[in-house]
């Protein structure tokens, strides 16, 4: 994986990796676990940290998150996202401090400004008392010199929808309130000290027991490996560790599609205003800091990944359905109490192929074709594409789209900017398309590679995919036995295969 915290990436993937091994080999046992910390730290020095103790400590919490656990022991959290707390130490607490521009002048305007006793004169420089500071901003503004900065920490600093505080010792804490896991704290904290919960072992578990378990991959999962590697490739991949089949989450994006076209169209009729319910993350950010519009505006309609888990639980009730994707928040929507029936378990494209890695196989060109989705199934992990496929069924469905207008946001702050200006009435555009993600899916927080590169070797691949229509295409699928709906529900009278004939 291409990305700015290379070695942590390694780490985490070769602890995982050996989880899994011995996951496979039925030896997880606490005694080979802390065999793993002494191979990765086996001292007397330290490699990457003060000392070897640290650095056994946060191998140790790893390895939970590796096992799907809460890292920190005095703190559990239901959260997929989670810290480290040994990791995070290294980051300074206070958000502002002087720097060394400071003139110590006489003015002592920063002084004057702070009215809270935070800031005091030094041998060569005022000071700033990060107990008593409340990181208000006065006292940069009043600096004649900018001699006072404001440092954010990475993690809060990515953090869309502010979820991150810090406690007393500095160690970073997460709202389960106000996350929506989405992921962007865990690769942008230089130490590695957040990461997400691991399901791999499970997963394991349930092949190991002789279930049906069947991976489900995302649309953007076409470009992340190179030009050469599609997914009847990923597929070969996987079933020789033992998954029964793969099916492409853009089938999903299919179904997703033909659904959210008949809501549109209603919507479009009432003069009523919407959004996609596709990326979870942008679903957590209505649920917690927009209720209403996730009340009212939000479509009801299920996510590509739980469309394709629910039609394949309806072929086989006891399958056990897995998410591979570059998604963190995929995680939270497989344990979300506001989905019924949503997948079993989600991994990202690391987790993948540690998996893979833990059988010695590799994901390798293959002469075999597979296409399950349309090609706008398939554009579901760019920023557009859901939208586009929705305006495709409803051309499909006779609908006249020329008029509607649309605003595709991708990244946390146009999301939040968007949903704020539907809150507030003064939305130009009548339906949403929102990603958490800059770029959509194919720019998430787990890509395999640079999304320069996976978007160029998409292009190569989906050159090559055929031209069926979304409607036709789900013609092969029982859409009127299984839900669409989010509480689960079926209603054949919403359902665009009821009105054409189609189911």
């Amino acid at each position: 994986m291409v990305t700015n915290d290379k070695s942590i990436v390694e780490l985490k993937h070769s602890i995982l990796r050996d989880i899994c091994t011995l996951a496979w080999e039925d030896r997880l046992t606490a005694e080979n676990t802390e065999k793993i910390v002494y191979e990765v730290s086996p001292g007397p020095k330290p490699e990457y940290r003060c000392c070897v103790y640290k650095e056994r400590e946060i191998v140790r919490g790893r390895i939970r998150l590796a096992m799907g656990e809460c890292p920190d022991v005095t703190h559990e959290t239901k959260n997929v996202v989670a810290v480290i707390p040994a990791a995070c130490d290294d980051c300074p607490i206070q958000d502002y401090f002087v720097s060394d521009i400071c003139r110590f002048c006489l003015g002592k305007a920063c002084l004057n400004s702070c009215k809270f006793g935070a800031i005091t004169p030094g041998d060569t420089k005022m000071k700033i008392d990060p107990g008593k500071c409340k990181s208000c901003g006065m006292c940069a503004k009043a600096c004649p010199f900018g001699a006072i900065i404001h440092q954010t920490r990475p993690c809060k600093k990515a953090c869309p929808v502010n979820a991150i505080s810090y406690d007393e010792a500095g160690i970073c804490r997460i709202d389960e309130d106000k996350c929506i896991h989405c992921g962007h704290c865990i690769h942008n904290c230089p130490f590695g000290a957040i990461g997400s919960k691991i399901y791999a072992v499970p997963v394991i578990e349930a092949i190991k027991s002789g279930k049906r378990v069947i991976a489900m991959c995302a649309p953007a999962t076409e470009g992340q490996f190179g030009d050469k590697i599609g997914m009847a490739s990923v597929k070969a991949a996987l079933k020789k560790i033992g998954f029964a089949d793969m099916v492409e989450v853009g089938l999903g994006g299919d179904m997703t599609a033909a659904y959210e076209a008949v809501e549109w169209i209603e919507a479009k009729k009432e003069g009523r205003k919407m959004t996609t319910s596709c990326c979870p993350a942008f679903i957590s950010m209505l649920r917690h800091h927009f209720p209403k519009q996730y009340e009212e505006n939000k479509s009801t309609t299920v996510s590509p990944m739980v469309a394709v888990s629910r039609y394949l639980k309806h072929e086989d009730p006891d399958c056990v359905t897995v998410f591979i994707g570059p998604c963190i928040a995929k995680k939270g929507e497989t344990l979300s109490e506001f989905i019924k029936d949503s997948a079993d378990y989600a991994l990202t494209y690391g987790e993948m192929v540690a998996l893979l890695d833990s059988r010695g196989v590799k994901v390798e060109p293959v002469e075999e074709d597979y296409q399950e989705a349309s090609i706008f199934g398939k554009k579901f992990a760019g920023s557009g594409g859901v939208a586009g496929a929705v305006l495709e069924v409803m051309e499909e469905l006779g609908e006249d789209t020329s008029d509607i207008r649309l605003m595709t946001c991708a990244g946390g702050d146009e999301c939040r900017k968007a949903v704020m200006q539907l809150k507030a009435g003064r939305l130009d555009a009548d339906f949403i398309e929102g990603m958490i993600c800059p770029g959509g899916c194919v720019g998430g927080p787990s890509k395999h590679q640079a999304e320069s590169l996976v978007i160029k070797a998409r292009g190569t691949l989906l050159a090559q995919a055929d031209g069926r229509k979304i409607l036709e295409n789900l013609k092969k699928y029982p859409m009127d036995q299984f839900s669409m709906h989010r509480d689960g529900s079926i209603s054949p009278e919403s359902s665009p295969f009821a009105k054409e004939g189609h189911a």
